[in-house]
């Protein structure tokens, strides 16, 4: 096969193939809001931020008699603010070679490198998530510790289509040996001799190296509520999701006495059903939304998610705490464990977008392959007979539906 001179338009398109085929839970999440910022107002774009409805809900009435219900929407935003980017060189004898060499020897490294900050940046977002079913630092090796994850994920009326699992190396290996103990076959011949797990209790199974550690905060003390009625209503947190909770009983004086994405339970609060309302049977779980230290007497606020909502069609618990109710949180102290994510797909979501082509710029190509963008732009440098490629892509990522995902441990 002859050699052709390689074009921009050429190695972008090879590159945003690779690319999307390296992507593993970043293929797996919501990606309809990119056609948000296509579209034109009075002839002017979307900026970098959308406004996103949440999801209503109501109560069912009782008996003939009619009673009204005001429709409420909250709202939340996608911020595409995330540019990343691989840059290389060739020189003019190297952009002669046949496309497949170079995508093999070049443009593959770069792509796995740069899908894997993607990943990165899309399994971060367990930090926004409150259930976290298992125990913290044991392996998932067995049915039963999965299955876990789908069982809360049914409690919490979780809709049963497009869900996927994460799971770390560690889990997952162990995950899939356990299958070839199973009187099936073809399950166990793949588990056995290819470490292919596939689908499990209706779960897409896949494994990757950036399931994220999350390191538990110094904690210390025993927490306590500080004080009863510390229940919000929808309206007034149905944008931000979140709410504030005074707490004490923390050792005195320390920065960062828990950290984002740390996840307790509250002694006397159970969790909800989200469409009957049904008390289940587990403490609601909730999550750390930003670092919270403590102060000289031990007293700390925490924002946590969700919000603490007694009564109504947005209910999250079966009661308000009470004053000086403990707080057990998930995980030692200081402690790191592996974040496997079991999610619906519209828990999360990935908005990539087309960066612009720079004035001055030249021979800059943009290429769209799956909903995933690449911009290539070549600068030559005559001195050396090279020419320095720079592939960007510009992204954002967000947290849709929280209570649409569960963290997965072992038992």
């Amino acid at each position: 096969m002859a050699n052709t001179t390689l074009t921009p338009a050429i190695v972008a398109k090879t590159a945003v193939r690779i690319l999307e085929n390296e992507l593993v839970m970043a293929g797996m999440v919501y990606r309809g809001y990119e056609d948000e910022f296509d579209k034109k107002l009075n002839g002017y774009s979307a900026g970098d931020t959308i406004t996103i409805r949440k999801p209503t809900d109501f109560t069912v009435r009782d008996g003939a008699v009619m009673a009204s219900q005001d429709v409420t929407e909250g709202r939340t935003t996608i911020t595409v603010d995330k540019q990343k980017g691989v840059d290389f060189a060739f020189t003019s004898k190297e952009l002669t070679l046949n496309i497949d060499e170079l995508a093999e020897r070049v443009i593959k490294p770069a792509m796995v490198q740069l899908a894997n900050q993607i990943d990165l940046d899309v399994m971060a977002e367990y930090r926004n998530v409150p259930n976290w079913v298992g125990t913290p630092g044991q392996t998932v090796d067995a049915f039963a510790d999965f299955a876990k994850a789908p069982t809360r994920m049914d409690l919490g009326a979780v809709p049963q289509d497009m869900r996927s699992g994460v799971l770390s190396p560690t889990d997952y290996w162990a995950m899939a040996g356990s299958q070839t103990a199973l009187y099936m076959q073809n399950v166990a011949q793949g588990a056995y001799r290819k470490g292919r797990i596939g689908e499990i209790g209706g779960i897409d199974t896949y494994m990757s190296q950036n399931v994220p550690t999350h390191i538990v905060g110094p904690l210390g003390g025993a927490p306590l509520v500080n004080g009863g009625a510390q229940g919000v209503t929808y309206a007034a947190v149905k944008d931000i999701g979140s709410q504030s909770l005074v707490t004490d009983g923390w050792t005195a004086a320390a920065a960062a006495r828990v950290k984002a994405g740390d996840v307790f339970t509250i002694a006397g609060v159970f969790d909800v059903n989200p469409v009957t309302k049904a008390t289940l049977p587990h403490l609601k779980m909730f999550v750390v939304k930003a670092d919270a230290s403590s102060d000289a007497s031990g007293n700390a606020t925490l924002t946590i998610s969700p919000p603490i909502i007694t009564s109504g069609a947005f209910q999250t618990v079966s009661a308000v705490p009470a004053d000086n109710a403990a707080m057990a949180f998930f995980g030692a102290a200081g402690t790191g464990y592996a974040q496997n994510l079991v999610f619906h797909k519209n828990a999360f979501a990935l908005v990539v977008v087309p960066l612009v082509k720079p004035p001055g710029a030249v021979d800059v190509s943009r290429e769209t392959y799956k909903n995933i963008n690449a911009r290539v732009i070549p600068v030559y440098d005559g001195t050396t007979d090279k020419s320095a490629w720079r592939l960007d892509i510009l992204y954002g990522v967000k947290t849709v539906d929280p209570r649409l995902a569960v963290r997965l441990s072992g038992s």
